[in-house]
């Protein structure tokens, strides 16, 4: 691979004009010299983002075969014809194929025997020939099975449009819905649906409606209308099809409605009214409702309660709080509850009948393993269907009979091509954090990887809203692993990898805690021999780009390079507009900087208003267009303001996808081409002579 343009033929970097905007809280005074680059569509704003994507075309382009090569290498890796595991509800098998060259799944079902015949629902590759972007979501399908239900977004802005199919004529109904979160939910009169609406501006889920199919869209009924900005709304069907259920909630603090599923045009019922902290989720079996809530509990408990009486005072304990096991969900079937939990950082299946005899776990064989329940729609199943990975152990689909106690593999996912799940090694280590705290370090590497601080790494992080990122099997890293990279996740307070305290102890006034466990893992990654400052990266997405950041304003020294995808990285300026999407939500995560305390505490690790003249390493910074989560701007800023103060020639590279959002490309293969360029840069970087960062 050539390693890149001579110095003297480099193409000139973009440099965006300086407008600056005197942004004033607490009598505080900031200049934002590149404020102005919110202005969405702006001819100014456009030109500039398509510049940034000029230049780093020109960059990368040396690059371009071995991108082409990491494509198909990933691409070969992916079993292009192929079937999910089918489940099984209402009289129904349902699944989704996927047919070889085509970027979108087919979803089918077939009625009682999975060798009946089969019936096409949606062909999502027809759907999606005239779009750059398409995604479907809250596919459901009426009571009587003759209705589908599922919401369109073209944008990838996560505004949903809701069509209505005839499965008998394969027509679709004049019915349709826009600015909702793409679910609906039946009564039980196969007429009656509910849906959740968005702000259009905010883009909050603000309003629960009522819809019934036939009668003009401007005639629903808001059922259900959520005033504080700070929470949001979602509805769904309790497992037994008897309830509808409202949740509203905010970071700490829940609230729900039920109404009986067969009068759909009743009211809704508070099931426990808001206090502020408590938070629950509830479902329902027999004549009970079964609660998972931190009340008394700080990793939480189940309680349960009669269907006749559901506020707080009627609650009794079900599973009891243990200060050592997160109980992070759990799932109703006929004749046993079965609880999720997360043990010493593991994840783990606890099945209790309801009369309380023969309760145990599922064992596993793994030291580092992550299990998690799929999919049981069907509340009088006898089995239990569970996904079970590992960094070395390909996606496995099991039922699983608690009277035999014997789990069955359904499926495994297939690596065309093969894989050696002996040629691999996965282990947890710990770095040791600057108050002390041992932190979790998930790696993998082969197994001929010698630890002496040769071999380049990646080193992932994310570590906000509890959010844990699991060791799970990951195609995408086999092409850094087969090059001999070691792999690594950060398991960082904010994550709830320990349980509720270890997600307190990352967020609000302790959230620096992140970014310097971030560090201690980084430090020991290269102190104990997986690798070296030289060859270490990092990366982070969302949250996670605020986590690499704020460490690539902390500790630049530490990483050969960073890749910050969507990146949250102007933390003060956003949260303070609560005209921005998604904001208010957020304010039990990072603070309201409108107090004071919140403000300058933010303020001191916002990696936008924290770039200073330094060097930095090399970074590639991608974002989307229509992002409804970070907008486009907050990179765009941060890219422009570190090239205004970075004082060294390392390569900072900045990608705007024009046509996608959040999460990227919808299809199936288009996201290799974002990860082909991360590994090409990565790649680059470690081809420059000498092996020495630029300076």
């Amino acid at each position: 691979m050539k390693e890149t343009f001579p110095e003297d033929q480099m193409p000139v970097a973009p440099s965006a004009p300086k407008k600056p905007r005197e942004l004033i809280a607490h009598s505080h005074l900031r200049i934002d010299e590149f404020f102005w680059l919110n202005e969405r569509d702006h001819p100014d704003v456009i030109r500039y983002l398509e510049e940034e994507n000029a230049y780093l075309d020109m960059v990368m382009k040396p690059t371009l075969p071995l991108q082409e090569s990491l494509y198909d290498e990933i691409r070969g890796k992916i079993k292009e014809e192929d079937n999910s595991v089918p489940y099984f509800f209402n009289d129904y098998f349902y699944y989704t194929r996927s047919v070889e060259g085509k970027e979108y799944y087919i979803s089918c079902r077939k009625k009682t025997s999975i060798h009946a015949k089969e019936e096409v629902l949606l062909d999502v590759n027809q759907m999606a020939e005239a779009f750059s972007y398409f995604d479907i979501s809250g596919s459901s399908v009426s009571p009587d099975n003759r209705i589908l239900a599922y919401g369109v977004d073209t944008v990838s802005r996560r505004n949903y449009t809701l069509f209505f199919k005839n499965l008998e004529n394969g027509a679709l109904l004049q019915d349709e819905i826009p600015m909702t979160t793409g679910r609906i939910i039946w009564g039980n009169d196969n007429l009656t649906v509910f849906y959740v609406q968005r702000n259009p501006q905010t883009l909050r889920s603000e309003k629960v409606r009522r819809h019934i199919l036939g009668t003009p869209v401007s005639e629903d009924v808001t059922v259900y209308f959520e005033k504080d900005e700070t929470f949001s709304v979602f509805i769904y069907k309790t497992k037994t099809q008897k309830y509808l259920v409202i949740g509203s909630e905010s970071t700490l603090t829940s609230e729900y409605r039920f109404l009986n599923a067969d009068h759909s045009l009743g009211s809704f019922s508070v099931f426990q009214p808001r206090i502020k902290g408590l938070e629950y989720s509830i479902e329902h079996s027999g004549d009970h409702f079964y609660i998972r809530t931190n009340h008394n509990a700080e990793n939480f408990n189940v309680m349960r309660t009669s269907t006749l009486r559901t506020g707080l005072d009627h609650w009794e304990i079900f599973i009891p709080h243990n200060e050592d096991i997160f109980i992070s969900g759990f799932d109703v079937f006929k004749d046993f509850l079965v609880i999720a939990e997360r043990k010493d950082g593991l994840n783990q299946l606890h099945i209790r009948p309801w009369d309380g005899k023969d309760a145990h776990h599922i064992s596993f064989d793994e030291e580092v393993y992550v299990v998690n329940l799929s999919t049981n729609k069907a509340y009088n199943s006898e089995l239990i269907r569970y996904s079970y990975s590992s960094l070395t152990t390909p996606g496995s689909v099991f039922d699983y009979d608690p009277k035999t106690r014997r789990s069955t593999l359904l499926k495994q996912q297939e690596i065309p091509g093969g894989f050696n799940p002996s040629d691999y090694e996965t282990k947890r280590d710990f770095a040791v954090a600057t108050d002390g705290t041992r932190i979790p370090i998930s790696l993998v590497y082969r197994k001929d990887f010698k630890k002496n601080g040769s071999a380049p790494a990646l080193l992932y992080g994310y570590g906000s809203y509890g959010i844990t990122v699991d060791p799970v099997f990951r195609i995408s890293i086999l092409p850094l692993l087969d090059r001999g990279f070691v792999f690594a996740i950060a398991h960082v307070r904010g994550e709830q990898f320990y349980g509720r305290k270890w997600y307190e102890d990352g967020k609000l006034l302790r959230k620096k805690n992140t970014f310097t466990d971030f560090i201690s893992c980084a430090e020991h990654l290269i102190t104990a021999g997986y690798s070296s400052k030289n060859k270490l990266f990092a990366k982070g997405g969302s949250a996670g780009g605020l986590l690499v950041g704020a460490v690539a304003n902390l500790r630049p020294d530490l990483f050969r390079g960073i890749i910050a995808q969507v990146p949250f990285v102007d933390v003060v300026t956003t949260i303070l507009d609560e005209s921005i999407p998604l904001t208010t939500g957020e304010f039990d995560e990072w603070g309201n900087p409108k107090d004071l305390q919140y403000y300058q505490y933010m303020l001191s690790y916002s990696p936008y208003d924290n770039v200073c003249t330094q060097g930095y390493p090399a970074m590639l910074v991608t974002t989307g267009y229509h992002d409804s989560q970070v907008q486009y701007w907050e990179p765009a800023k941060w890219v422009a303001k570190l090239r205004d103060r970075k004082t060294d020639k390392n390569l900072l590279l900045f990608h705007t996808q024009m046509d996608f959002g959040h999460g990227g490309a919808s299809g199936r293969f288009q996201w290799i081409k974002d990860l082909a360029l991360e590994y090409a840069f990565i790649m680059q970087e470690l081809n420059k002579k000498n092996n020495q960062p630029d300076s």
